[in-house]
This record gives C-alpha cells, structure tokens and sequence, in this order.
C-alpha cells in the first residue's frame, strides 16, 4: 500500500522530512477495523510529531490521525461496524497514523460518518471535535441543554453544575479546534460565548460560527472584557498560547470558575494565582483515552456518532476549509508547511491516493 512517512526528524524546508512509501498491508484482529482511507486532515501534532520524535534507526512513522473512508474488514472482537460502512475517527497516538492507504483503528473511538457529507468535510472533523467536546464537557463541565436539537439525549447525560451555564472564553477560537467549539458552546448549550482572535478573517469567521462577542487577543483580555460589559467568566478554555496570556485569564476567571488548556507552554504554569478564587486547572488531552485503553474510551466514538446525527440535522456543520489535493508527500509537505505557519482558519484536508 502508498504511504507517507518518516525517517529522521527535520524542518519542513528540507524534502525529506516527508516520504512516499510502500508498505504492505494491514491485517485486522480483536477490535480492529481496516479502513481504505479516502481522506485526512492534517493537525498542528502531526508538525509537533514530525519535528521532536526521532523513529528509531532502520524503521519509519507514518503520521496522520483525522481520516475517513471505507471499512473494508473487521477484527473477531468488532460489533459496532461491517465491511462497507463508511467512518471517520482520530486514530491513536499510540499506533501508526493515517496517512496511508489502509489503516487499523480500534473501533471504540470510530464514529459513524455523517450521511450529508462528502469524506473531505468529515476528515476535518473528528481530532478537533473530541478535543473540543471534551475540554467543554468533560473537564470544564459546561451544562448542555436538556433537548439539544438533533442530539441523541440518552447518549451525554448533562452535569449537574452549580456555575449554570454563565460565560465560556474560547481563546485563538478561528483555528480548527475553536471552530468546532464555538459551534457546540453555541447550539448545545445557554452559555454565552466570547471568543478571542487577531486578524479581521478571524474575528469574522468566530462571528460566522456564533460566538457572541470577540475579543482581541493581542490587546489585554481583561479590558476587553471590561468593554464588553462582563465582570468575569465561569469557563476558560485556553487553546493556544496559554503562557502568553495566563496573566489575563488569572484576572477574568470567576470565583470557583475552570480553566481548561491543550496546549504545550515552553514553561511551567503557576498555579497559585488561581487559589485566591478557588479556580480549577484542567488539561484536555484527546489521546487519552486511546493511548491508555481506558475503560471509557468507548466514549469518543458515541461523541463521534452523536456529532454526525447533530451534522445531519444542520446543527453543526464541517470546519474544512481547504482541499490541497491528493495524499502524498509533497501535499503533505504544504499542509505541514501551512499549520507551522500558525495563520490557518478551519482544517486543511487531502484526499485520495
């Protein structure tokens, strides 16, 4: 089978950093499903992975985790899909990645691909919307309303939080995992959603996607909060920069308020500016679960099938922005090349072999 990979790690001006292979393929067991990958999109991990983990002498990695495509056979262990359902996922962490022509994915974190959309629009979706439903849900606990429309109720059960709804900060909120969250912050709940960009196209596109107001994040937060009429907000997520801003966001958090984070800062994170407020620091990490098997893991690819019937009812919609062409290295070089340069608005897709 074609695949892109990796030998040794380099800058993405240098051709090898990315390779075309040829590699044999899979074969699925236990919870396995082998998927024909029709399309991926490609993360700011897959440049972090390229650039700082060294593949030992002798063996190659192949990057990539968003993907969609077809089931073409399944593990002993498989109950959820057959052969010939269409999917989409996130892969693991842990294991070889999607940029190849077959894939093994556990089938606990793969979601049923929404009907309504074609294998780009759903490539783009799944890595960015666990990690935003999870940092929304799961740690910072925002309360969704109790008949979301479209959603599937007995599939999320809503926390009971004595924060009600209140205000969620979504910072650096145009990229790809901003704009999936601004959307379910929005549409899934009564919070009302301020979120933070810098350039004119962000700031229209946060907009675009519901959130109320947006803040600029190259000026003090907290005096555009002040602006804004809002004394503080019961819920921060902090999806890049965090270390830039931390000061701020100390400043804007409310008494008993979360702070959630995914980013990696080049420096520790004091935590004690928080104590006087009785604050929480969270961290969301979406490969959590596959990289541990937790017992839960279960749990991404409900939020997966959840997410495609909330797409199929015009709840949701896609954050691809840009198809780049086909699946190999030189495409994959652009993309990588694109992510690195941090000015990205939705996700960057590539599709077919």
């Amino acid at each position: 089978m074609k695949a892109v990979g990796y030998r040794q790690c380099l800058p993405v001006s240098d051709p090898a950093c990315l390779i075309d292979l040829e590699l044999p393929d899979p074969v699925a067991t236990g919870h396995d499903l082998l998927v024909r990958v029709q399309a991926v999109s490609v993360n700011p991990v897959d440049t972090k992975v390229r650039r700082g983990a060294p593949v030992p002498p002798g063996e190659v990695r192949i990057l990539g985790y968003d993907a969609s495509g077809v089931v073409e056979a399944v593990g002993d262990r498989v109950t959820r899909f057959k052969a010939g359902d269409r999917v989409y996922y996130a892969g693991s962490r842990a294991r070889q990645g999607t940029n190849a022509e077959r894939h093994l994915v556990d089938e606990r974190i793969v979601g049923h691909m929404p009907a309504s959309l074609g294998f780009a629009q759903a490539a783009a979706l799944p890595l960015t919307t666990i990690t935003a439903w999870e940092a929304l849900f799961d740690r910072l606990q925002l309360p969704r309303r109790a008949a979301s429309p479209g959603a599937d109720s007995a599939a999320a059960p809503i926390p009971i939080d004595a924060l009600g709804a209140g205000t969620v900060l979504i910072t650096a909120a145009a990229g790809g995992v901003g704009s999936i969250a601004i959307q379910l912050a929005r549409q899934l709940t009564d919070a009302r959603v301020i979120a933070t960009a810098s350039r004119p196209q962000s700031r229209a596109q946060a907009l675009a996607l519901g959130a109320h107001e947006v803040l600029d994040h190259g000026q003090p937060l907290s005096e555009g909060l002040k602006a804004a009429g809002v004394r503080w907000v019961e819920r921060i997520f902090s999806i890049s920069h965090t270390h830039l801003h931390y000061a701020e966001l100390c400043k804007l958090i409310a008494p008993q308020g979360r702070l959630c984070m995914i980013d990696d800062p080049p420096e520790p994170i004091d935590v004690r500016p928080l104590k006087a407020r009785c604050a929480s620091l969270h961290w969301e990490a979406m490969f959590t679960r596959s990289g541990f098997e937790t017992p839960d893991m279960i749990e991404q690819g409900r939020l997966l099938d959840e997410t495609a019937r909330l797409i199929d009812a015009g709840v949701l919609r896609t954050t691809h922005a840009t198809t780049l062409g086909p699946i190999n290295a030189t495409t994959l070089r652009h993309a990588h090349e694109m992510i690195e340069s941090g000015q990205t608005i939705g996700k960057i897709v590539l599709e077919g072999f």
